[in-house]
C-alpha cells in the first residue's frame, strides 16, 4: 500500500512539472506569435539588450500584459472551479454553471449604466472603456453573492441533488442574461457600447494595472484555498463525518463559495465572461490527479493557466491578422464536454 501511494504521488508530482514546463513553452511561443513580426530571435536579441524599440513595447505592452492576463484569469477561474466542485460535491459546478459569472456580468451591467462606471469613446483599438473600474469590480461582486446564496440555499434542502443545482444555475445565469439585455434597451449608445464590450470574454484589454489587481486577488484566494485545503478534503467523506471531526461545515462551504465569487468577478470585471475554464479544466485534472485537494488546486491553478493562454493565442492565430475574444473559443471547447457530463450523468466514485 505504501509503494502504491508514493507511485501515485510521484505520478501526481511529475504531472505538475509537466504541466509547469508546458506553461513555460507556452509563454515563450505566445510572446512569439501574433500580428507584429517579433518571433523568437527578436525575443533573444530583446535578452541582450539590443532589440529595436518597436520589439520592446510590442513585448512588454501589447503582449507580457496579454499573457499574464490569461495565465492568471486561469488560474483564479479554475481554482475557483476546483473548490466549488469540492464543496458542492458536483462535477458540474462551475462559475458560469451555476450563473456567478452571469450575476458578476450584471453587475457589471448594473455599474455602468447606474452607478456611473460607463465607458467612453477612446480611439480605433478600443470602442469603449470603462471609467471607474473598482466601482465596477465591486458591483460584479455583490451581484455574484446573490446567485452563491441562491445555491448556498438549494444545496441545504433535501432533495436537491446536482442536477437541480445546475438547472438552478441555468436558471440564473438565464435571470441575469434578461436583466443584460434590459439594460442595454434603455442604454445609450456609449453605455450600449460599454455593456457590449464586456459581454465577450476578451483579454485584449489587459495592461498591466489590471494585471496588477488579478495578480493580488488570485495570489490572496489561492493562500486562502491553501489554507483549508484539509477542511476540503474532509468535506469529500460528508458534512456529519467533517463536523465529527471539528470542520464549521456552514462557515467552510460559504467562505470558500465567497471566496470563490471574488476572484470570478474580479475576472469578468476586467475581461468579460470567459466561459467553462471553471468547469472543464478542474474536470480534466481530477481525471489524471484525482481529487485529493492537496494536488487538484496546485493543479488546476497550472493547468487552468496553460489552458487559457493557449486558448487565448490559438484565438490570436486562428483567423489572423482577425483576433477572436478568447470567451468564444473556450465555449466552443466547453460545450460539448459539458455535454457529455450531462448524457454521461453523476457518478459517486468521480470523488474517490
Amino acid at each position: 500500500m505504501r509503494k502504491e501511494y508514493k507511485r501515485r504521488k510521484q505520478y501526481k508530482l511529475l504531472f505538475l512539472i509537466i504541466v509547469f514546463a508546458a506553461l513555460l513553452a507556452m509563454t515563450v511561443i505566445a510572446l512569439a506569435t501574433g500580428s507584429a513580426p517579433v518571433g523568437v530571435p527578436d525575443l533573444a536579441d530583446l535578452l541582450k539588450g539590443s532589440a529595436p524599440e518597436f520589439t520592446s513595447r510590442v513585448v512588454y505592452h501589447v503582449r507580457m500584459p496579454r499573457i499574464a492576463g490569461a495565465i492568471l484569469a486561469g488560474i483564479a477561474l479554475s481554482v475557483s472551479g476546483a473548490v466549488i466542485q469540492s464543496l458542492l460535491r458536483n462535477p458540474l459546478a462551475s462559475p458560469y454553471t451555476l450563473g456567478i459569472s452571469g450575476s458578476s456580468a450584471f453587475g457589471a451591467a448594473f455599474a455602468i449604466i447606474v452607478l456611473g462606471a460607463g465607458g467612453s469613446y477612446t480611439g480605433s483599438n478600443d470602442v469603449a472603456t470603462v471609467v471607474n473600474p473598482y466601482i465596477l469590480t465591486i458591483s460584479a461582486f455583490v451581484w455574484s453573492l446573490l446567485a452563491v446564496a441562491v445555491i448556498l440555499m438549494l444545496s441545504r434542502f433535501r432533495g436537491a441533488g446536482p442536477e437541480i443545482i445546475i438547472l438552478a444555475g441555468i436558471i440564473i445565469s438565464s435571470l441575469f442574461g434578461a436583466g443584460i439585455s434590459a439594460m442595454q434597451y434603455f442604454a445609450d449608445d456609449v453605455q450600449l457600447a460599454s455593456i457590449v464590450f464586456w459581454t465577450f470574454g476578451d483579454l485584449g484589454r489587459a495592461n498591466w494595472a489590471n494585471v496588477l489587481i488579478i495578480g493580488v486577488t488570485a495570489v490572496a484566494v489561492l493562500i486562502y484555498f491553501f489554507f483549508h485545503i484539509w477542511n476540503y478534503k474532509a468535506l469529500q467523506s460528508g458534512d456529519e463525518y467533517a463536523g465529527s471531526i471539528g470542520v464549521n461545515v456552514r462557515y467552510v462551504r460559504l467562505a470558500g463559495m465567497v471566496v470563490a465569487s471574488l476572484a470570478t468577478a474580479v475576472v469578468v470585471s476586467f475581461y468579460g465572461v470567459i466561459a467553462f475554464v471553471g468547469l472543464v479544466v478542474p474536470h480534466i485534472v481530477r481525471r489524471i490527479t484525482g481529487g485529493e485537494e492537496q494536488f487538484l488546486i496546485p493543479a488546476s491553478a497550472l493547468f487552468g493557466g496553460l489552458f487559457l493562454l493557449s486558448s487565448d493565442t490559438l484565438a490570436r492565430t486562428i483567423i489572423a491578422p482577425v483576433v477572436l475574444p478568447v470567451g468564444i473559443l473556450t465555449s466552443f471547447l466547453g460545450a460539448p464536454l459539458f455535454l457529455f457530463l450531462l448524457v454521461r450523468g453523476m457518478n459517486r466514485t468521480y470523488w474517490q
